[in-house]
């Protein structure tokens, strides 16, 4: 296990040789792109100003982990191990990830873009979505009551099939829940 430690610069023209738990570590300036992460355990961990995009997390854990200004593309959250998960997203970019049938209550994305990320089944309870892009995002089954979309803007889904009571949105952004209609908002 590595504790408290900063680990910097990692890249993948170097060899990657990854312990199986870190605890309260910073990942500073790591190229981690299609890395294979399965099994290992991340507690209380930030990852800051690194290109994690094809990562590979199964069975990965992810406890209490927040990632600041990250490029990853194409993750698939929904293959990590779901006990204990809670994540915080900052300044990144998740397009084209999954976050399909995982409980994510009270999770933040904060100027984050969310374009084609998958929400299928997600439980978001009182998730934070904070000036995101999210054009292309899938909401089916998904749980978003109390959910603040205020600032989020692209997003279009069918409030009949998700579960919004007490959901927040924007006066400007509120047409993309009613696209299905196909009606015109002047």
């Amino acid at each position: 296990m590595i504790e408290n430690q900063t680990i910097e610069n990692i890249k993948p023209s170097k060899p990657v040789s990854l312990e199986s738990e870190y605890e309260e570590c910073t990942f500073l300036n790591c190229n981690f792109l299609g890395v294979d992460l399965t099994n290992i355990d991340f507690y209380e961990c930030v990852f800051s100003n690194c290109d994690l995009s094809m990562l590979k997390v199964n069975k990965s854990s992810f406890k209490n982990v927040k990632f600041d200004n990250c490029k990853m593309l194409g993750l698939n959250f929904d293959e990590c191990n779901p006990f204990l998960l809670e994540l915080e997203f900052d300044n990144c970019q998740l397009n084209y990830s999954s976050f399909h049938n995982l409980k994510l209550n009270n999770i933040k994305f904060v100027e984050t873009s969310l374009v084609e990320v998958d929400f299928t089944q997600a439980n978001l309870e009182n998730a934070l979505f904070d000036n995101c892009e999210m054009s292309g995002a899938v909401f089916e089954n998904t749980i978003i009551e109390r959910a603040d979309f205020r600032s989020a803007y692209g997003y279009s889904f069918d409030p009949e099939l998700n579960y919004i009571r007490g959901a927040k949105f924007g006066q400007s952004d509120v047409a993309g829940l009613l696209s299905k209609y196909q009606i015109e908002i002047l």
